[in-house]
Order: C-alpha cells, then structure tokens, then sequence
C-alpha cells in the first residue's frame, strides 16, 4: 500500500530528516521518503492508517493538507 501525503510547514533537510523518521516510527510503514521541493511523502507499507500518518506528522511539528491513496 502506498499514500502520498501533502505537507506544510517543511523548510528545510532537517524538515525533512524530522518527518522522515516521525512517519517511519509507526508500525507498519516500510518507508517513508520526503521531498521538500514538493512538500510532500511518498509511504509505504501495510494498512496505513491516515490518522497515525496525520498525528505523526503533527507530533513532528507539521501539517498534512491532503492525503492520497
């Protein structure tokens, strides 16, 4: 399974690093691969929930606008 999530607030490689390893943290995702030009991550894994992948973000200290199956 794979979500694309679009996100606010990244503005740099730390960003980055910080999302990263907040959404590779819950259980079932594989990867999780952030690009800051587009402001967005591509995760894999199984049974993503939307939810764990939004609050994760939010613990991060940033913003999910949109999630795409």
């Amino acid at each position: 399974m794979r979500k694309l999530l679009k996100i606010e607030g990244m503005s740099c490689g730390h960003c980055v690093m910080h999302v990263q390893s907040a959404l590779e943290s819950i259980p079932g995702v594989k990867s999780a691969k952030v690009d800051l030009l587009e402001r967005q991550a591509l995760v894999e894994g199984d049974a993503l929930d939307d939810q764990a992948l939004r609050a994760a973000v939010a613990d991060a200290g940033y913003r999910v606008v949109q999630i795409i199956p």
